[in-house]
């Protein structure tokens, strides 16, 4: 299993306008394409402005499969543009990670001691 972390830097005051756009318009349509996130947050302390979501795939396939159909459609591609004539975003970090498979990692120990 791998996880995708979205994190979205919204430029100051930005917060409110761009959940309420994602609520409108984009939620329904991703969540149709790529599963119930398994997180998504806004930030309260620390840095500011940002919001943080992650996505659960099997494998880089599945991934890739799913949002090559969420940037297929219509009504993703309407929402993104209406997201970026908003210019809500001033930056955006991905990361993938994989999940740590711990018995057979006390497998391998077991099997190096």
């Amino acid at each position: 299993m791998i996880i995708e972390v979205r994190t979205y830097t919204l430029r100051l005051g930005a917060m409110r306008e761009f959940l309420a756009l994602y609520a409108a318009e984009g939620r329904a349509v991703q969540v149709s394409h790529l599963g119930e996130p398994v997180l998504y947050l806004a930030s309260e302390i620390g840095e500011q402005n940002q919001v943080v979501h992650a996505w659960r795939y099997r494998d880089l396939a599945e991934r890739d499969a799913r949002r090559a159909a969420l940037e297929a459609d219509a009504r993703w591609l309407a929402y993104r543009t209406r997201s970026l004539q908003a210019d809500q975003v001033r930056a955006q970090h991905n990361a993938i990670f994989r999940e740590v498979d711990f018995a057979a990692f006390a497998a391998l120990q077991a099997k190096n001691a």
